[in-house]
């Protein structure tokens, strides 16, 4: 790649083909999603205070989005409904075509969510340079796999088991959308287990109000994010039944110890959960005024149905598909997970909220424990 520099010491991968080179002084950057993640990459990517290292690279961001009506118009005004404090930067190219928005791109953010990431990628397969990185942003676990964003990109671009691995990663963390496009001050977690792509992503993405750290756990990062959204509903369910911040703090604690105890069983790093990734991603989730999937426990605590406010919201509520993985996820592990499991009662089984949480207040009396 030209401008780049090794960042796993090695000129060539398997079979002699060409190993990933990390950045150069102006990667290209493909985004691919216009929904609120997309949006708030390409102004972080393109920020007037980027420069934090000094040597950080100056990116030419491409977005890209599957339904053409709603590109065409982001296009045209550089706004859209699902940001309306955003507004799209003169450098960023809003593009129709998938071929052109991919080609020869050194990176692509895959601001998909959990559940369409698959069938995006299909999509995109074809047009995926052997030698770009790929960075997700989404969420969530598959329902039926139960893998998570990375996996599945992983999976769905089959890559040559010969030639040299392409370096996956992971940006999560407390990142509300609303908040971001403010350029209020944010942490973010980059995570990878290729060396030295966790921190070209740092680099990358870093600003004056955004900062990176890194974490080579992307098993439990990207576990936290998504188990999160799961313990959100719940504490939405609190907030619709105006059960107090008494119980919501319970309920964030005890809820944090089932993500802790699944994790460690599918071999992440129990440390991983009780920082920004975990701890950090899971408190503003559930406090936020603008966070989806506290929005929609909500919503049914006072009692409306899920179809109907899903139609309502108009938009994805990750936290919903991600119960029902959570759900094989404990069994597969055999892992006891009460809150995951009431949850999933209120959302498919029609057990009412209320009676949710009647239940877990009375089940048996025991030493507190987690992990």
């Amino acid at each position: 790649m030209p401008g780049g520099s090794k960042t796993d010491g090695a000129e060539t991968g398997g079979g002699g083909k060409p190993a990933w080179r990390g950045l150069g002084s102006r990667p290209k950057v493909a985004i691919i999603g216009i929904g609120q993640m997309g949006l708030v990459c390409s102004g972080v990517l393109t920020s007037a205070d980027r420069g934090k290292p000094p040597t950080a690279p100056t990116p030419e961001v491409r977005l890209w989005g599957h339904n053409a009506d709603k590109v065409a118009a982001l296009s045209q005004t550089r706004k859209s409904p699902r940001l309306p404090e955003f507004q799209a930067p003169s450098e960023v190219r809003v593009m129709m075509n998938e071929a052109e928005a991919l080609r020869d791109a050194d990176v692509i953010v895959s601001a998909a969510p959990a559940q369409a990431t698959r069938e995006a990628w299909t999509r995109l397969a074809p047009h995926v340079p052997r030698t770009a990185a790929v960075v997700s942003v989404a969420k969530g676990i598959e329902n039926g796999t139960l893998l998570r964003p990375t996996q599945v990109i992983a999976d769905v671009l089959g890559d040559d088991p010969d030639g040299p691995p392409r370096p996956i990663g992971c940006l999560s963390g407390p990142t509300i959308a609303t908040e971001l496009v403010r350029c209020l001050p944010a942490t973010m977690i980059a995570a990878s287990e290729y060396p030295g792509f966790a921190a070209e992503l740092q680099k990358l993405f870093s600003t004056s109000w955004l900062r990176v750290y890194s974490n080579p756990d992307l098993l439990g990062v990207e576990l936290a994010g998504a188990l999160k959204n799961v313990i959100a509903i719940a504490a939405g369910i609190l907030d619709g039944l105006q059960a107090g911040d008494n119980a919501k703090s319970a309920l964030l604690a005890r809820g944090l110890a089932e993500i802790v105890r699944l994790g460690a069983a599918m071999g992440a790093s129990s440390p991983t959960f009780f920082g920004i990734a975990g701890v950090g991603d899971l408190v503003t989730t559930c406090f936020s005024s603008s966070g989806r999937n506290r929005a929609c426990g909500e919503a049914l605590g006072r009692g409306e149905p899920l179809d109907a406010y899903l139609d309502r919201a108009g938009h994805v509520v990750e936290g919903v598909a991600t119960c029902q993985s959570a759900m094989d996820l404990a069994a597969r592990y055999r892992i006891e997970m009460p809150i995951t499991e009431a949850v999933f009662a209120v959302l498919f089984e029609g057990l009412d909220a209320l009676q949710g949480i009647s239940q877990l207040m009375s089940r048996e009396l025991r030493d507190e424990r987690i992990g």
